[in-house]
């Protein structure tokens, strides 16, 4: 029988509904490390740190490292100067401080505070991120990164080193070289502040969840040339499915400084080690043989207690720029990472009871259906990035205008080992018992020695540039282009693949400001994705390619302090890999290209609406057009909003709250039993509270889902029960 592996391209029974072959989710894992191409954030400039903006910075702001941290500029979806109002193109930003106030502690929970983003958890270890109907495949730290393939992201990664994430929604070729009409995320990590600081905090939480953290920065020198910061989590506890438990500690450190009078370094490291214990790998069934919906309680998985899924992630990254003159620098950076994973999966699967070679429903009176599949594994990849870019001002027109030229070289290395189960007669193989069965019902296999099945060489070599061009005081173009060369090649099984493809794209924007308040925009930028997805004969697919297309206005309301923005966009992806349910002769499942058409409109509006009120609202409406008509993707709600308010009461400044909520229309999918899945539309809403009780002290109380709601939180691929009421009480002193 063929061995799928559950974090790689693998072959699995065709009943099975495994999304991720081994190759693709092997690249997922490239992606995630070689994914950094040259970019900075895309958001408008900002202090580096909170509480940065100090004397000392403006004391010392003749010292060029410490003038750059006390007034951080971003690079924007062009890589140029340009605050969000100014970018033609959506961008949301989710704040340190949003994070904190809200809970937001795994990179998963700060993204389901962004605008237009759905965070799809279809197993307890794995994640999907979507936006305008399509995956998010292109993550970047710090503007740099390669596309994240299947968009797949294993474990949960702490968020406590990052100062903010961004996320551009639509086509961004620009910036990534390659990529879809989704969207990028960009993690900012922190960095030195200016004036020694620090916060330590400590919270507890439902399910026996302990968390500690500190994070403290400080200058090395009397100048402030050169500083420091170190960042540090533990985090441990139950969740609310059956028998699963979680361990995820984090540390990171960086240092950046000044090198002669025109130079500035900056160095750091990051490491993160996940333990999971009683994972999920695969989720529930929902349908009976008949065709009715199951429902079970919120904390059933098909787990057994001795799964478990590992990784490790070590991080280095070295940037220095250099001042050309006052209007021109040269960056130079390189990232390195090296991720590991080692796990030992068991998949519950709706089987074939009556030999027809089609997968059946759960039988409603017994609960009987499900048939086992244990499978381990082991990978490691390491991956590289260098690059380069010059940027600059000049005058033209008789304005100031912009120029940026940069170029990159990348390359990932993956391998992966697989440990099957020889003895096909183990209970962990074939029917199971009946559903919902105990976590220790089925004992662990013996498992075979690891042996090496599949390795990966993906490289990436980019050119780029943009340009801002200023026609008048109202009317400005941006224009861009990238070219990049990709190569794959390396062994799945005895299939050997070399494969090379290559693409110029364009990009283009204009803006014009109606008045000091108000302005209009519009923008292309083309589509070229290659995929990780194969045919019948075990063949990747072409690159997905096309067009996106946004229309906006952009205003600034009560003195500037509210930023709307109102989009109408269009993106049109041609050969995207579509699944057909199907599996090949080693097991992969088969992808067909097709034509999908997403348009749609989004609103937004950030700031604050008085001295003691934050506001962030957004929704997406969207109408996405395939092979399968209105009906293509079901699994993506047409309609969806989110809302973060938060703020101080004026009487008693000490005491601040917020509620925060996202909501969502209807979805749907079919199991592979033929039968279709639905969850009705549902909002989720969660608050929190908090007490300065000191100068230095906060005591804050987060309540997630108030209402107790009960929802499966997506059917991208399949799909569990979202967490049900559960609160975190936190102490965070400031030092």
């Amino acid at each position: 029988m063929p061995i799928l592996s559950p974090s790689s391209f693998h072959a699995r029974p065709a009943a099975a509904r495994d999304p991720l072959p081994r190759p693709a989710r092997l690249a997922a894992a490239l992606a995630l490390g070689l994914a950094w191409l040259p970019g900075v954030a895309l958001s408008a400039p900002q202090d580096a740190a909170a509480g940065a903006e100090s004397a000392t910075a403006t004391d010392l702001d003749a010292v060029l490292v410490v003038a750059q941290r006390a007034s951080r500029v971003s690079n924007g979806a062009t890589n140029l100067d340009l605050a969000i109002k100014d970018t033609p193109q959506s961008i949301s930003v989710v704040s340190a401080e949003q994070m904190r106030q809200f809970g937001a502690d795994s990179v998963n929970d700060a993204l389901r505070l962004a605008t237009g983003v759905r965070v799809d958890e279809w197993e307890t270890n794995r994640t999907s991120y979507s936006a305008r109907g399509f995956d998010i495949l292109n993550t970047q730290v710090d503007g740099v990164g390669l596309p994240n393939s299947w968009g797949v992201a294993t474990g949960a990664f702490d968020a406590f080193g990052y100062e903010k994430v961004e996320v551009i929604r639509g086509a961004n070729g620009l910036l990534t070289g390659v990529g879809n009409a989704a969207g990028t995320i960009n993690y900012v990590r922190k960095r030195p502040t200016n004036e020694r600081q620090g916060v330590a905090g400590l919270g507890i939480g439902s399910w026996s969840t302990l968390r500690a953290q500190v994070d403290y920065s400080t200058p090395f020198t009397g100048d402030g040339t050169w500083a420091g910061r170190v960042v540090a989590a533990h985090e441990e506890g139950d969740t609310h499915l059956q028998a699963n438990h979680n361990r995820r500690d984090f540390l990171y450190g960086v240092v950046d400084g000044q090198v002669g009078e025109n130079g500035t370094l900056a160095f750091g490291w990051s490491y993160q080690r996940a333990k999971s214990e009683g994972i999920m790998w695969g989720a529930l069934a929902f349908t009976n043989d008949d065709g009715t919906q199951r429902e079970w309680d919120t904390d059933a998985t098909t787990t057994q207690d001795w799964t478990y899924w590992n990784t490790t992630n070590h991080t280095a990254f070295a940037e220095y720029t250099h001042q050309l003159g006052p209007d021109w620098q040269l960056k130079l950076a390189y990232n390195a990472r090296r991720s590991t994973g080692d796990e030992k999966m068991f998949y519950a699967y709706l089987g074939d009871r009556d030999g027809d070679l089609v997968a059946d429903g759960l039988d409603p009176a017994t609960g009987l259906g499900l048939v086992g599949y244990p499978w381990g594994g082991i990978d490691e990849q390491t991956s590289h990035l260098g690059s380069a870019t010059v940027s600059g001002r000049f005058l033209m027109f008789g304005r100031d205008q912009q120029v940026m030229l940069g170029a990159s070289l990348a390359r990932s290395e993956t391998d992966g080992w697989e440990q099957g189960v020889p003895d096909f007669t183990h209970p962990a193989w074939g029917a199971l018992p009946p559903f919902p069965y105990a976590s220790d019902a089925i004992p662990e296999p013996v498992w075979s020695a690891p042996t090496l099945y599949s390795v990966l060489d993906q490289r990436l070599g980019r050119a780029f540039g943009a340009a801002r061009i200023a026609f008048t005081d109202r009317l400005t173009a941006i224009a861009g282009f990238n070219y990049a060369r990709y190569r794959r090649s390396g062994r799945y099984y005895l299939n050997n693949f070399d494969q090379t493809t290559s693409h110029t794209s364009p990009y283009g924007g204009l803006t014009f400001d109606f008045s000091d308040r108000v302005l209009g925009y519009a923008s292309y930028s083309d589509i070229y994705q290659p995929q990780d997805q194969v045919d019948e004969d075990n063949r990747y697919l072409d690159a997905s390619k096309g067009e996106n297309y946004e229309v906006g206005v952009k205003a600034e309301w009560l003195d500037r302090r509210l930023l709307t923005t109102l989009a109408v966009f269009k993106a049109d992806q041609a050969g995207l890999a579509t699944p057909t349910g199907l599996y090949n002769e080693v097991g992969s499942a088969i992808y067909v290209p097709m034509d999908v058409r997403s348009k749609g409109v989004e609103i937004e509006a950030v700031g604050r609406l008085g001295d003691n009120l934050d506001l962030v609202f957004g929704y997406t409406a969207l109408k996405l057009d395939g092979l399968q008509g209105d009906e293509t993707y079901s699994w993506v709600p047409r309609r969806s909003a989110n809302l973060l308010l938060s703020g101080r009461l004026p009487s008693w400044p000490e005491w601040s709250l917020g509620l925060g909520g996202r909501w969502q229309s209807v979805i749907s999918n079919v199991e592979a039993s033929g039968f279709t899945v639905r969850q009705d539309s549902y909002a989720v809403l969660n608050a929190f509270v908090a007490w300065d009780f000191h100068p230095d002290a906060t005591l804050r109380l987060n309540l997630e889902n108030i209402s107790d709601e009960k929802y499966i939180n997506t059917l991208r691929y399949s799909g569990y029960y979202g967490a049900p009421a559960h609160y975190t009480l936190s102490l965070d002193w400031r030092f």
